[in-house]
């Protein structure tokens, strides 16, 4: 651990979620205060669902809903209407009932039958967006990620191509052991940002976390492990489930 790496240690998932809910309205509000808008790219799965969740049926007076701008930081090769779409999970939980417009909310085009045309399309979105520069990474203000019980964070599974893209933003990647493409930000997108948020919960978790904080296996076997911010924040949101293995725990 590094002095740039935070370790917050929660007792159960709802104190997981309470946390990480006050950092987003914390980093939200500074952000709208210093340059007039807050930008962050959202995770799948079932712990940020729950956080989304808490978000909208508590922060609905305070956050500066019309300033924020919502990006995936990956999704599944499926169109927004399937079960398995990130951006469904996110809306039935999230931008449905909070007070958010439409134009603020950036989704992966996945219903595009090829997935590099996707991740393409995506990555001019972010460029237009971020008005970038060619070599220029945008900048989140947080993103929030997950790890798996293989130690994959958005969809940079171990092994796969993604790990070794240096200049893309969003990139196709072929995961064998699904059988399918996943689109994602890539690591290079994930290292320009201010804040990078993981949120780790439950004993199936324990493992992995173990292995990407304090292992020594290779990074390409435990991609959460090449999340190093170069000029920003990293915060690990874990409950007591998931630290289970830590050799500090307590």
């Amino acid at each position: 651990m590094t002095a740039s790496v935070e370790l917050r240690r929660l007792t159960t998932p709802q104190d997981l979620f309470q946390a990480t809910a006050e950092e987003v309205l914390r980093a939200a509000t500074r952000a709208v205060a210093e340059r007039g808008r807050f930008t962050i790219a959202l995770s799948g799965g079932s712990t940020p669902k729950s956080l989304y969740t808490l978000i909208a049926a508590n922060a609905s007076a305070t956050l500066p809903w019309d300033r924020m701008f919502f990006f995936f930081g990956d999704e599944r090769h499926v169109p927004p209407d399937d079960p398995d779409s990130n951006y469904r999970m996110v809306k039935e939980s999230l931008l449905s009932t909070a007070a958010i417009p439409p134009a603020n909310v950036f989704r992966v085009p996945a219903e595009n039958p090829d997935a590099d045309a996707a991740a393409e399309i995506y990555e001019q979105t972010l460029r237009k967006f971020f008005a970038l520069a060619p070599g220029e990474f945008p900048r989140f203000d947080l993103i929030l990620l997950g790890i798996g019980p293989d130690g994959h964070t958005a969809s940079l599974f171990p092994e796969t191509a993604a790990l070794q893209e240096k200049t893309r933003l969003v990139v196709a990647n072929w995961v064998e052991k699904l059988n399918t493409s996943r689109i994602t930000f890539t690591l290079p997108v994930l290292n320009a940002a201010r804040c990078v948020a993981f949120l780790v919960s439950g004993i199936d978790k324990a493992a992995a976390l173990h292995e990407v904080l304090e292992g020594k296996a290779p990074a390409e076997k435990y991609p959460s492990k090449l999340v190093r911010p170069s000029d920003g924040k990293l915060i690990w949101f874990v409950d007591r489930a998931a630290a289970s293995e830590l050799s500090t725990a307590a």
